[in-house]
């Protein structure tokens, strides 16, 4: 492995994630916080957060992304883009959307497509990351599920929604860099709890990570490139 990267290069990679359903408004207030304190990139935040996660990091520089369809896709096309265009109403600047996975499993690749295209086309120039649900597919579906995303115009694929008994590896995260082309890029979320899986997934040629182990991982970085030995931990509750 390369050598390590800087925090604020790290830093800029992160959507921290604030998904959990029990979050109470004071445990994502501790999140809005954290982010502000470490200057990542951006939260995901529930659609109904989004408002206030807006207003909270107002000045900050830290984006407001969203899921829509989250977290099992099932919700009908027409209901993902009015989700979408409420998220973008409301603030966000990023969406996370769930594909339709029992249709992508069933073969259904026009369906799985056409439902993507139409939250695309909802967001105009918003980025629209396709989640994959990997966990849940043979090879072959990731594969098929990349190419639909990319056919319908996503910005990236990911990996997971972190709530369904798995999350991203590293051979996924390697296929689906392998499939999509160089204007997709590859988001890993779902089990990226610790500096050094996430070091290996970046040198794989993902470019956005989501967790929320944000403090575990770049405290750790900050510990090695200052001289220490790092934690080497990773934070087993994490998203």
């Amino acid at each position: 492995m390369s050598s390590l990267p800087t925090v604020a290069e790290i830093a800029g990679q992160i959507d921290h994630a604030i998904l959990k359903p029990e979050l109470t408004r004071a445990a994502v207030d501790e999140d809005l916080a954290l982010a502000r304190e470490y200057g990542i990139f951006s939260v995901c935040v529930r659609p109904s957060d989004i408002a206030h996660a807006v207003a909270s990091l107002d000045g900050s520089g830290v984006a407001v992304g969203t899921v829509i369809g989250f977290p099992h896709g099932t919700t009908s096309t027409q209901a993902k883009v009015a989700e979408a265009r409420q998220a973008l109403a409301d603030g966000a600047a990023e969406l996370d959307m769930v594909l339709n996975i029992g249709r992508l499993r069933s073969g259904l690749l026009d369906d799985v497509e056409d439902d993507i295209r139409a939250v695309v086309e909802a967001t105009g120039d918003h980025v629209v990351k396709v989640i994959l649900e990997t966990a849940l597919l043979t090879d072959e579906e990731k594969v098929a599920a990349c190419q639909a995303a990319e056919r319908a115009g996503a910005d990236f694929v990911k990996t997971s929604t972190g709530f369904a008994g798995g999350g991203a590896t590293l051979d996924d995260v390697v296929l689906m860099r392998a499939t999509v082309s160089d204007r997709v890029q590859v988001k890993a979320s779902g089990g990226v709890r610790g500096l050094d899986t996430l070091l290996q997934m970046r040198e794989a040629g993902v470019t956005r990570f989501g967790t929320s182990a944000t403090r575990v991982i770049l405290d750790d970085l900050r510990d090695r490139l200052a001289g220490g030995t790092g934690t080497g931990g990773e934070d087993a509750s994490s998203y």
